[in-house]
């Protein structure tokens, strides 16, 4: 049985290029598939990809047309 790697969210921030918090608050959202939260420390499966950004709205291009 292969056991499942975890990293932190610091980790996973420098790995994502984005803010701790902003993995906190990705964590909390549950866009992260995999999640754990362990005490006050979130664990993150090592293999995780970055989710989109989904504050970025279709809208927005509307305007520049």
């Amino acid at each position: 049985m292969k056991m499942l790697e975890f990293i932190s969210a610091p980790e996973a921030a420098r790995k994502w290029g984005i803010s701790e918090r902003r993995v906190q608050k990705l964590c909390e959202e549950n866009r992260i598939p995999g999640v754990a939260k362990f005490s006050r420390l979130w664990l993150i499966p090592k293999d995780a990809e970055k989710p989109a950004d989904a504050r970025m709205k279709a809208e927005r291009t509307k305007k520049h047309e």
